[in-house]
C-alpha cells in the first residue's frame, strides 16, 4: 500500500471513459491517501522536455474530468484524487517542465504500453521526481474489466465538440472539508479559466443557515485547502486574490469588469443570475453562466441529503474524535471523566440516559444544584439574602421556577447567583466521584449545562457537546416548558453559544434528528473511548518496567 499514487491513462478519451469505474477500483487497492490522474490521450503525448502538449478542451475531457471525480466519490471515499489539469486547454501557454505537485509520488499505475524505463523517464521529464516511484501496469491487475487499446468502444454520432473558454471566470461556495462534489466545482471552473480563476469562500453570516456550521473549518482553513488544490490541479490560473472570503452572495463577481463566465451548481443556478441583474445594473457586462450537475452520494443516510455535500460530512462527524484531549497528569486516570454539556432543550438528558445504559456512571449536576441551596447550607441563606423571601416556597425551599425569571433577564443576577452555587456543586460532584470511584467505576460522565462557564473543564479529561440549531431551541422551550418566546430566547441568550461550545469539544452529538441518529452518535462515540482508553492502557503497560519483568 502506497500513500500517494499517479494514475497515468494513454487511452482515448471515449475507452478511459467506459472504464473509469473499474480502473479507480483497481487502483484503489495500492492506495490510501492521495491519487493524482493524468489524461496523455495518444494524440497529445508528448517527450519535449521543455513544454507540454495541450488537449484541447472538449465536451468529452470536461465529461470524463467529472466523470473520475463522481466515481472516486463511490469506489474510492476515501481517497483524495485529484486530476492534473495542466495539459487540457485552448490556449497554448507553455507550462514550463517539470510539474511541482504538492504531495511526493510513490508509484505510478498506467496504461501505458508495457515498458517500465519508458514509463519511468516520462515521469521523471514531467514531475521532475529526484525518487524514482515504482511503476505498475493496469494489465497487469487480474479484472477484466479493466481497459486495454485493443477494446472498442461504440461509435458517437459526432465528434468531440470543442468548448469555449474565458480569461477569467468566477465561483463561490463554502468549500468545507473539500470534496468531490468541490472538485468537479473548481475543476470544470480551471478548464473554462485560461488565465485566471477567482473564488469566493463563503464566511460570517452568510454560513449560518448550513447544517452545523458550527463545525465548518475556519474560512482561512477553507481557503487554503482551495488554494493548495489549484496548485496541484492547474496553478497558472491563481493569482493574488483567487481565493477571497465573502460575507454576501456576491462578493467580487459584482465589481470586476473582468471576468467573463461564473460557473454554478443546478441549485445555486439563480445565484449566478442575480449576479448578472447586479453587473446590468453596474454597467458591466454580462457572465456567461456554466451550470454543474450535482454528484449524488451513494453512501448517504436516511437523514442527509442525497448529494454529495459538506453538510453530510459534518453530520459523520458526530460523535467522532474532533480535537486531541489535552493531557491532565493531575487528574486521575480512574475513572475517566466525560464533562457533558449543551445549551438548553440540545437534548444533553437524553445522550445522558444512552451513555448510562452503556455503563457510564451519571453524575446529574443539576440535581447538585437543587442540593446546592437546600434549606439550612450557606448558599441557601446567600440566595434569599441576594434574590429575596419571595423566591422561597411554601414548603421552605428555594422557587426555581421564581428564581428563573429575575437571573434570566439580568446577566449581573445570573452571574450573582452563580458565583454563590457554582463553588458548591463543584464540590459536590468531587465528592460523588469519590462515591462511584469505591463502586468501581471506570468511566464518569459529568452533566453540567455550565461545564465551560463554571471552570469545571479541569475535572475532566474530555469535553462532550450536544448542539441543536438556536430556532430548534427555541421552539422545544415552548412546547416542553409552555413559556412565551420572549422568556424562552432570554434564556438561551444568557448561556454561551454553540460556537463557544464545539470550540472547547472533543466530541459533538446533535439530537436534531430521529432518536436512532443520536443513538448511533452515542455508540459511535463510546466505542471510539473504549479505543482511546485500550490504548492508553497499552501505553502505560509497555512503558512500566516491571511489566516487562
Amino acid at each position: 500500500m502506497f500513500r500517494t499514487g499517479l494514475l497515468l491513462l494513454s487511452s482515448p478519451v471515449p475507452l478511459v471513459q467506459s472504464r473509469i469505474t473499474p480502473i479507480l477500483m483497481g487502483v484503489s487497492k495500492y492506495i490510501n491517501e492521495t491519487l493524482y490522474v493524468n489524461l496523455q490521450p495518444p494524440s497529445h503525448q508528448s517527450t519535449d522536455t521543455q513544454s507540454t502538449t495541450l488537449v484541447p478542451l472538449t465536451d468529452e475531457v470536461l465529461s470524463l474530468v467529472s466523470s473520475i471525480y463522481a466515481n472516486a466519490a463511490s469506489v474510492c471515499k476515501n481517497i483524495d484524487v485529484r486530476v492534473i489539469l495542466r495539459n487540457i486547454g485552448n490556449k497554448n501557454k507553455n507550462h514550463v517542465l517539470p510539474w511541482q505537485l504538492t504531495r511526493d509520488i510513490d508509484v505510478v499505475v498506467t496504461d501505458h504500453p508495457k515498458d517500465e524505463n519508458n514509463v519511468a523517464e516520462f515521469i521523471r521529464m514531467k514531475f521532475g521526481m529526484q525518487v524514482e516511484p515504482q511503476v505498475k501496469f493496469l494489465e497487469d491487475f487480474e479484472s477484466e474489466a479493466l481497459p486495454n487499446k485493443k477494446s472498442k468502444v461504440a461509435a458517437t454520432e459526432s465528434s468531440p465538440k470543442r468548448l469555449t473558454s474565458y480569461s477569467s471566470c468566477v465561483l463561490g461556495g463554502t468549500f468545507d472539508r473539500l470534496h468531490n462534489g468541490h472538485k468537479i466545482l473548481l475543476s470544470e471552473s480551471c478548464l473554462l479559466s485560461e488565465d485566471r480563476i477567482t473564488i469566493g469562500v463563503t464566511d460570517g453570516e452568510m454560513n449560518k443557515k448550513k447544517t452545523l456550521y458550527e463545525l465548518m473549518l475556519p474560512v482561512h482553513d477553507r481557503i487554503g485547502e482551495v488554494l493548495r488544490f489549484l496548485k496541484d490541479v492547474k496553478p497558472s490560473v491563481i493569482h493574488d486574490k483567487s481565493a477571497v472570503p465573502i460575507i454576501d452572495p456576491f462578493g467580487p463577481s459584482i465589481v470586476d469588469p473582468d471576468m467573463q463566465c461564473i460557473v454554478v451548481s443546478e441549485e445555486t443556478k439563480k445565484g449566478g443570475d442575480m449576479v448578472n441583474d447586479k453587473r446590468i445594473e453596474r454597467g458591466l457586462c454580462k457572465l456567461d453562466v456554466h451550470v454543474i450537475s450535482m454528484v449524488e452520494d451513494s453512501h448517504h443516510a436516511a437523514h442527509e441529503e442525497t448529494k454529495i455535500s459538506s453538510s453530510s460530512q459534518r453530520q459523520r462527524l458526530l460523535g467522532t474524535l474532533l480535537r486531541t484531549p489535552e493531557s491532565k497528569p493531575k487528574l486521575d486516570k480512574t475513572p475517566y471523566m466525560i464533562g457533558l454539556t449543551g445549551g438548553i432543550a440540545s437534548g444533553k438528558s437524553s445522550i445522558c440516559k444512552r451513555l448510562e445504559k452503556l455503563g457510564a456512571f451519571i453524575i446529574d449536576c443539576d440535581k447538585l444544584g437543587h442540593k446546592a441551596y437546600e434549606p439550612g447550607t450557606n448558599a441557601y441563606k446567600q440566595v434569599i439574602q441576594e434574590f429575596g423571601e419571595d423566591i422561597v416556597g411554601d414548603n421552605g425551599e428555594i422557587n426555581r421556577r421564581a428564581l428563573g425569571p429575575k437571573v434570566f433577564a439580568d446577566k449581573s443576577k445570573l452571574q450573582k447567583l452563580n458565583q454563590i452555587v457554582w463553588p458548591e456543586i463543584g464540590r459536590l460532584a468531587q465528592q460523588q466521584v469519590e462515591e462511584y470511584k469505591t463502586k468501581g467505576a471506570n468511566i464518569c460522565v459529568l452533566d453540567a449545562a455550565v461545564l465551560l462557564e463554571a471552570g469545571w473543564t479541569e475535572m475532566v479529561h474530555e469535553v462532550w457537546v450536544s448542539i441543536i440549531p438556536r430556532q430548534e431551541a427555541i421552539q422545544r422551550i415552548l412546547d416542553r416548558d409552555g413559556l412565551d418566546k420572549e422568556r424562552a430566547v432570554n434564556r438561551i441568550d444568557s448561556q454561551i453559544s454553540n460556537q463557544e461550545r464545539v470550540d472547547k469539544a472533543n466530541v459533538v452529538f446533535s439530537t436534531l434528528w430521529d432518536p436512532s441518529v443520536t443513538q448511533s452518535q452515542v455508540e459511535t462515540a463510546w466505542a471510539h473511548l473504549q479505543t482511546r482508553l485500550q490504548c492508553a492502557d497499552n501505553r502505560d503497560s509497555n512503558s512500566d518496567p516491571e511489566s516487562k519483568l
